[in-house]
């Protein structure tokens, strides 16, 4: 092996995650963010979604498999936390952490650019700002709860 092969294997196992390819803010945002779907839910949880079936709601028609699949994913980046509120079935409310609260100005700024340059798009009611409730611990799990 070669020494430059070698002190990228070094590299890439120093560095965790997406980090190994490339360490660009952009990019690695992009790996937990970078789909429609899952701004759309963290959209939704600034406007007081907390369950499956209201994101499910949504107007969009997010497919259920990949509703569940970004939920993971962003709980799994500690973007999003989960409390159970059944455990027969099991079923749990979903709240932004403080990492995923910090998504807020960048979610603004998202809404603000597409009424400016995206023609015919609107927001429902009050909703051109976003709502972020204050967290409360959940339950003793660490996670935020509104």
């Amino acid at each position: 092996m070669s020494p430059r092969k070698s002190r990228r294997a070094v590299r890439e196992r120093s560095v965790p995650g997406s980090l190994a390819r490339s360490r660009c803010p952009v990019a690695n945002s992009l790996e937990i963010l970078g789909d429609r779907w899952t701004l759309l839910v963290i959209r939704d949880l600034f406007h007081g979604k907390k369950r499956y079936a209201e994101f499910a709601a949504s107007k969009e028609g997010i497919p259920t498999n990949i509703l569940s699949d970004r939920l993971k994913r962003l709980e799994d980046a500690g973007v999003i936390g989960s409390t159970l509120y059944s455990r027969h079935p099991p079923r749990a409310e979903y709240a932004l952490t403080p990492k995923g609260r910090g998504l807020g100005p960048t979610l603004q700024s998202l809404i603000e650019w597409g009424l400016k340059y995206i023609p015919g798009t609107k927001v429902l009611e009050d909703r051109s700002r976003l709502r972020v409730a204050p967290l409360r611990d959940g339950a003793g799990t660490g996670v935020g709860v509104r």
